[in-house]
């Protein structure tokens, strides 16, 4: 039996590190499912120790051997090895700047701070967990100096290019820099548009029991296998696991019937390129997501694109009957499409609509800037908070919870991330107008509940393409046009200006 090769021997010893962390978001799902509260010290050592056991391998002697020995003879590797093989050196480059010790008390000042972030909505108090939520920000400010060191970058850029790789502030401020030139003027327009065709409320109380069965019912159609995956409840929606046994949950409120459907849309669209990714690289670096931009891109088209499309209302309609009894002038396909897409500026960044999304991550993105940066001390982030949601959005949350509480990604040390869901918003609304040119009857389908076409597309065109392709690339290649925030804003101002 031949020997394996450097590079062979490399993709045993990070299938090793795949199985690892799939343990490691089962666990994540686990505390955030149906782990007692009291457990969050336990889950946090637990959490430790394997990612430790993740950094010990990635760091090993043994691994800088093999990819040495790999690069040297890189000419004989595939397109695909030869991709797998720079993400693998990646991998090891940011492990390699960030020391086991610090890694252990992120993980722990982490699982603290979930628990913490979790009390202080119950007492609707930032003050709860701010004294934790200054640990996680400086330890993550501790380890963004380190990666800055080893990569030549700006130390938030260095735990931004974590969340979506390449893609730098720089670029982040130039896309956010064309929104903002029309995206104001547009709220404007369309509300004032809208005022003349106001939407009946749909009132009434609707069980969880009866959301989650239409949005198990619309989790089939879309093509989520059940027997690779699962849909719970949680306090904020999120995906969790890996290809072949994926998590997903959302968050029902009784007298808000289509809420816990669009978290379930958003969440299921993030499974499905999951699920997606090319098999026969399921366990390898290259086989994995191209970053948090491109899963918010397929959360954000299946939520906010196709979920909020006339096409998509006449299919869900009947369903809504079955589940909530649904009958009379509210329920109608024109009052559910109008209700769906009202624009209104509101303090809650997973209530708001396509076009005051944008400046909610706009907030969030400054405030955590500054914060990271040390312009803001944490205790000081919920009058901030205010201020500038005054400032954008012409209104002050009534709450914490409707204000700096509503997120638990800083909670989790995930700074760089929120920039994520405004290019990835962008991204949907460029491949949206590419599938209508390649697919002329994509539309039709969705309305006949048919879907297979539209993930046959994305699985072609984005899915398969694992890491193999930074974001820009695979934008061009998915799409035939560099990434531009230009296709989303035409997508905008024909759906809200145009067709209204």
């Amino acid at each position: 039996m031949a020997t394996a090769t450097p590079y062979q021997q490399l993709e045993q010893e990070f299938r090793r590190l795949h199985a690892f962390r799939g343990v490691l978001a089962l666990l994540r799902w686990d505390a955030a499912v149906t782990m007692p509260r009291g457990s969050a010290d336990v889950r946090g050592d637990q959490l430790a120790a394997l990612q430790i056991e993740c950094h010990t391998l990635l760091v090993s002697p043994r691994i800088s051997r093999l990819l040495d020995r790999a690069d040297a003879n890189a000419r004989a590797l595939a397109d695909w090895q030869s991709a797998n093989l720079r993400e693998m050196r990646r991998l090891q480059d940011h492990a390699i700047a960030t020391p086991p010790s610090l890694v252990a008390r992120i993980a722990k000042a982490v699982a603290r701070a979930e628990v913490r972030w979790r009390e202080a909505r119950e007492q609707n108090d930032f003050g709860v967990l701010a004294p934790q939520l200054e640990e996680v920000v400086k330890l993550a400010r501790s380890k963004a100096e380190l990666l800055a060191q080893r990569f030549g970058l700006d130390p938030w850029d260095a735990l931004a290019d974590e969340f979506t790789p390449g893609l730098l502030s720089r670029d982040i401020d130039a896309i956010f820099g064309q929104l903002s030139q029309r995206l104001p003027e547009l709220v404007t327009e369309a509300i004032e548009l809208q005022a003349h065709k106001p939407a009946a409320t749909i009132d009434g109380r609707f069980s969880a029991s009866r959301q989650r069965g239409l949005c198990l019912d619309v989790m089939k159609a879309l093509g989520f296998p059940f027997d690779r995956g699962r849909f719970d409840e949680s306090d904020h929606p999120f995906t969790e696991g890996v290809p072949g046994d994926i998590r997903v949950t959302a968050k029902f409120r009784l007298k808000e019937p289509l809420q816990g459907l669009l978290g379930a849309l958003h969440e299921t669209g993030q499974a499905l390129y999951d699920l997606g990714l090319p098999a026969e690289w399921v366990d390898q670096p290259v086989g994995q997501d191209r970053g948090m931009a491109l899963e918010e891109s397929q959360s954000l088209l299946l939520e906010m694109i196709v979920g909020r499309s006339r096409a998509f209302v006449t299919w869900l309609r009947p369903l809504l009957e079955t589940h909530y009894g649904a009958a009379g002038a509210e329920w109608s396909d024109e009052n559910l499409y109008r209700h769906l897409n009202r624009v209104a500026r509101g303090p809650n960044r997973m209530d708001a609509d396509e076009l005051t999304y944008q400046t909610h991550i706009g907030l969030r993105y400054e405030l955590e800037r500054r914060m990271f940066s040390g312009d803001l001390a944490v205790r000081d982030l919920r009058a901030a908070w205010n201020d500038l949601s005054a400032d954008r959005l012409g209104l002050v949350p009534v709450s914490d919870v409707e204000g700096c509480l509503q997120d638990i990604h800083w909670a989790l040390g995930s700074f760089g991330h929120f920039p994520s869901y405004g290019v990835g918003a962008v991204i949907a609304g460029q491949l949206w107008e590419a599938i209508r040119e390649d697919h002329p009857g994509v539309e039709a389908e969705i309305a006949a509940g048919q879907f297979s076409g539209l993930l046959a597309w994305l699985r072609e065109r984005v899915h398969s393409m694992g890491a193999k392709l930074g974001v820009p690339q695979l934008v061009q290649h998915a799409t035939d046009r560099p990434l531009s925030a230009a296709p989303f804003l035409r997508y905008l101002e024909r759906k809200y200006i145009t067709e209204n």
